[in-house]
């Protein structure tokens, strides 16, 4: 059985001659994610996925730059430009209470909080333009409902049913 992996990051680009790769971090915890020995798995386009380990790490210019010790030189790193940077499901933070990853939101059915409750959608990406997040609902019809992830709108989330249930402000449809 294969494990679930979830995206950390992405290999934007080589570092130097000696194997350092630029990455572009895609977690809320990047410190820890990119902090010196983690563990991390390279998965290419193509091609297997390899299990990487963090010689040295350093922010620069909103990206990490990161050396792994099985990569040594500039044409190791380069093959692996565009790759993920993933890990595996028990290496995730456990959140605090009334936060979720992407993963957790996609797919949930989204129910009004109206008696009877009504059915918008479901929930399929979730866009970070700025102060909060902005869950896109795509309807039965294929229109898109944009929520804003804020606690006046989102009133419950249910991860193992995968229901939200939501308040409808003025102005949102």
């Amino acid at each position: 059985m294969s494990e679930k992996l979830y995206t950390v990051g992405k290999i934007v680009n080589t570092h130097g001659i000696r194997g350092e790769v630029k990455v572009m971090p895609h977690t809320d915890f990047a410190d820890s994610r990119f902090a010196v020995k983690s563990k991390l798995y390279i998965v290419p386009d193509k091609g297997n996925k390899i299990e990487v380990t963090v010689e040295t790490s350093r922010f620069h210019k909103n990206m990490y730059v990161l050396k792994f010790k099985e990569l040594h030189g500039i044409n190791e790193a380069e093959k692996y430009k565009g790759s993920l940077l993933k890990i595996t499901e028990d290496l995730q933070e456990e959140l605090p209470e009334n936060e979720y990853y992407f993963h957790e939101i996609i797919g949930c059915k989204v129910m009004t909080d109206e008696e009877p409750a009504e059915e918008l959608g479901t929930i399929s990406e979730i866009l970070t333009p700025g102060a909060n997040d902005v869950w896109v609902v795509k309807t039965p019809k294929g229109k898109e409902i944009l929520l804003p992830a804020i606690p006046d709108v989102v009133l419950d989330v249910d991860k193992e049913s995968k229901l939200v249930r939501v308040h409808l402000m003025e102005g949102l449809l």
